[in-house]
């Protein structure tokens, strides 16, 4: 076994208190894919900056390996004092690091490099932090929740990208599909303390649920020891002196054991509070088109929502979903077209902007609308401090400013608050964000279980895939369709109209010379191809098929994780090759499919 590159040994740190973590430990090793768990608040992120070297532990040893590079990816990233996003990502750069790859990860990343930081959005703020992490290849990445913000195009983008290279990888994220995809071990923290499973996060869950049964059945036998001890101590025949004082030593040890032992954190409680029956029909939209300038971002969309659906709203970031859910929840109007709500609709709304949040304002502030202490959920009134710990929070955060809350727990605020509104229908913009898993199961427990209806925008597939009914996502040039299912159905129905598409145009191709056979005399002398155009439509099939057998061969040869440091001038120029030959290939497509149309509009 290769001797690791990076070990943290027995970490302790404490802020006062109960210690936030006792016994952690993690060992990197050449070409590891780890995955980092645990819940909200359980020191993740504090855990992963040790490694960083960006905190010092209270107890414990940490060793990296001399020579060894290390990148750190935080939640969020400092991009101050650069004028531009290029120069922040080649901060981060070492001497003999390729600038080519600081180019080739910004386009992949959707940014040209001469955005101003103070500019960015959350999304964009993200992709210059991965590029700049991404571009040195360091030895070790330790990436802390790596999707946040990003949309599902760049998330699938980042996984084959973690998959191609070399640096072994330690990494914290909510999202179950992209942990299943990139990890091959599993380290769980939980309360201080850290356990390793050799296998990726699709077998994590039924280990974890295995371990805290064995934990509860030793914490059984351990109070029954306790009650026979106690027995022997009051009724059993005396014995030498010094052998019941042993005895006795060994209780009070058990007695401190079993009353000191910390139970696993508490599930959340989510409940959306109940309102009246909507009518069957809760939207209906004909027609819908909505442009900013000259960027339509809805064009001609129609949909009937009816109650008890679930409707998932996925898409690139700025393809436009936040703006075709306000229309249909008529938040704003559409340019042309009109929206429909049905009849007694009650609507709770999650935005996705938790920067809306006043940080000043206190748990129960916020929660309440600063009346009084009590809440009114399900028409029942309830102290603040009861309703809260419904969602984890403890009564000595009751006057907590929100800008001590951590990501997570400000997402399960927002929940809380929007849950406590009576509501038939569920507008959720990104409520996964944040959220641990535990959180998530129950959020996707409400979800499907909703008796009204819910309107979901979310990048996380998985989470997609366990809720909707149905898919709404973006064709292009501000057109939207509807699918059945969720995110893998949807991507499933994409697949099959593309085979579809492609055999009608392949039995649509004429043989060679009929074209002019087909027309008709009088027809031929009005309109007809060209001999080039002819020409074109017998040959660009050919050029299509060889460049996709051309694109295959490249991304075979690229998918060599040890390309790049083998040879970076060949990795480098087979990236520009496969480029060339995708613009080529889109052109051949465009080309082909106008002469196409063309040939069967003279044809009649």
């Amino acid at each position: 076994m290769a001797p690791p590159l990076l070990r943290l040994d027995q970490i302790a740190l404490t802020f006062g208190g109960t210690p936030l973590l006792s016994d952690a430990a993690i060992s990197v090793s050449e070409n590891d894919r780890i995955a980092l768990v645990g819940r909200n608040g359980s020191g993740k992120s504090t855990l992963l900056k040790i490694a960083a070297g960006f905190i010092a532990p209270t107890d414990g040893e940490v060793f990296k390996h001399p020579g060894v590079t290390v990148r750190y990816l935080a939640q969020a990233p400092d991009m101050e004092g650069f004028a531009t996003v290029r120069a922040y990502v080649e901060a981060g750069l070492g001497p003999a690091d390729d600038l080519y790859r600081v180019s080739y990860l910004l386009e992949h990343l959707g940014l040209t490099g001469e955005e101003e930081p103070d500019n960015l959005s959350g999304g964009e703020t993200r992709r210059a932090a991965l590029a700049k992490v991404l571009a040195p290849q360091p030895d070790i990445l330790l990436l802390d929740e790596p999707t946040n913000h990003l949309d599902l195009t760049t998330i699938e983008w980042l996984e084959d990208e973690l998959r191609q290279i070399r640096s072994a990888i330690v990494v914290i994220s909510h999202d179950r599909r992209f942990l299943e995809n990139v990890s091959r071990s599993t380290i769980w923290l939980d309360r201080g303390v850290t356990k390793r499973l050799d296998q990726g996060f699709g077998s994590f869950e039924e280990w974890r649920d295995k371990v805290l049964e064995e934990e509860e059945r030793d914490l059984h036998k351990l109070g029954r020891q306790i009650v026979r001890e106690e027995h022997w101590l009051r009724y059993g025949v005396t014995a030498r002196r010094k052998r019941n004082m042993r005895r006795l030593g060994d209780l009070q040890s058990m007695r401190s054991e079993f009353r000191n032992h910390r139970g696993a954190q508490g599930k959340a409680v989510l409940k959306a509070s109940d309102a009246r029956e909507s009518g069957k029909l809760v939207i209906e939209a004909e027609h819908l088109v909505k442009a900013y300038g000259d960027r339509v971002l809805v064009n001609d969309f129609s949909t009937r929502i009816q109650r008890g659906n679930c409707v998932g709203f996925v898409g690139p970031n700025g393809a436009g979903k936040t703006t075709l859910l306000s229309m249909l929840t008529g938040v704003l109007a559409p340019d042309i077209g009109f929206v429909k709500l049905g009849t007694n609709l009650e609507i709770a709304i999650l935005d996705q902007k938790r920067d809306s949040l006043n940080l000043e304002q206190t748990l129960s502030d916020y929660l309440t609308d600063g009346r009084g202490e009590n809440v009114i959920v399900n028409g029942e009134q309830r102290h603040v401090a009861s309703y809260m710990k419904d969602f984890l929070f403890q009564p000595e955060q009751l006057r907590t400013p929100i800008r001590e809350l951590s990501g997570g727990e400000r997402a399960r605020l927002m929940l809380a608050r929007v849950l406590a509104r009576p509501a038939n229908l569920l507008v959720l913009d990104e409520p996964t964000n944040d959220l641990d898993m535990e959180t998530l199961d129950l959020l996707q427990e409400l979800v499907a279980g909703f008796a009204g209806t819910v309107l979901l925008v979310s990048h996380d597939r998985d989470f997609l895939d366990r809720t909707v009914t149905s898919v709404i996502a973006p064709e292009g040039n501000g057109r939207w369709l509807e699918y059945a299912g969720g995110y893998t159905d949807m991507l499933a129905q994409r697949k099959e109209a593309a085979l579809a598409t492609r055999k009608e145009l392949k039995a649509a191709k004429p043989a060679a010379g009929s074209v002019e056979k087909a027309l008709p005399a009088q027809r031929e002398e009005k309109r007809k191809l060209s001999y080039k155009q002819k020409f074109a439509l017998e040959t660009l099939p050919g050029k299509i098929e060889a460049l996709h057998v051309d694109i295959a061969t490249l991304e075979k040869k690229l998918a060599d994780p040890q390309l790049f440091a083998k040879d970076a001038a060949l990795f480098n120029k087979t990236v520009d090759e496969i480029g060339k030959k995708r613009h080529s290939l889109e052109t051949y497509e465009h080309e082909w499919l106008e002469l196409e149309m063309l040939r069967e509009e003279i044809e009649g």
